[in-house]
């Protein structure tokens, strides 16, 4: 496959989190090429450390069903929290400035766009659940790895995630990976067919973006390229 500078310029500039899909099927061939091509970029001379599960039609909203019950179940008791923890430390465990800082300016960015306010819980929750639907994206990704996970190995298909997400814009498709789904791993493993020995790393949405909806204007907050580099003469 041959592409310019310039199509990838555009890939990168038009990624975004999608968070608003349209029920436009996405084909098995589109998804295909999409898996293979992003292989390319991922460094590896041996087969790919990680497995993609992709899910559409009845298997996708049976498994959403699931999920939204047990997320419904886990704010009616907390203390069912315990049952579903993440598979590995995706965030720290104390937040400090500047990151929480950055952080609660994206989140009530988004929660301010859509008209959620501080104390609107239910809201809160509702939006929450979005994600558990995939945002209505016709396409669910799932990727595990064999445990134990280590460094190396979400290093490489983190590279593989991006590459992915690219080469979707290229296809005029959006995506939203998405680490909400990861506590709730006992329900989407055996969904899967996967046993223990395998590890939840990250979901994504995959589909073409709603861009009537409001949620779909909202672009987090960027640094400027002095703030986060160091140069040494």
């Amino acid at each position: 496959m041959s592409f310019t500078v310039t199509d990838a310029d555009a890939a990168i500039l038009s990624r975004m989190s999608t968070r608003a899909f349209t029920p436009e099927p996405v084909s098995h061939d589109t998804i295909s090429s999409i898996l293979s091509d992003a292989l390319q970029a991922s460094g590896l001379t041996a087969p790919p450390l990680w497995r993609v599960d992709v899910l559409q039609g009845a298997s996708l909203h049976q498994l959403c069903d699931k999920v939204c019950a047990a997320h419904d179940a886990v704010r009616a008791n907390p203390d069912l929290r315990s049952e579903y923890r993440e598979p590995y430390d995706y965030y720290p465990e104390h937040w400090a400035s500047p990151y929480l800082d950055r952080r609660r300016e994206n989140g009530w960015g988004l929660y301010g766009l859509l008209g959620i306010g501080k104390t609107d819980k239910d809201k809160m929750h509702a939006q929450h659940q979005r994600n558990y639907r995939f945002f209505d994206a016709p396409v669910g990704l799932f990727l595990t790895l064999e445990r134990p996970l280590c460094g190396e190995a979400l290093v490489h298909v983190g590279r593989y995630m991006q590459s992915l997400m690219l080469q979707a814009r290229r296809q005029g498709l959006h995506t939203c990976p998405q680490a909400a789904w990861n506590m709730f791993w006992p329900i989407i493993m055996p969904h899967l067919g996967l046993a223990d020995d395998k590890a939840l790393v990250c979901a994504m949405a995959l589909g073409h973006a709603d861009t009537a909806a409001p949620v779909n204007t909202y672009y987090t907050p960027r640094l400027e390229v002095a703030e986060f580099s160091h140069w040494c003469a």
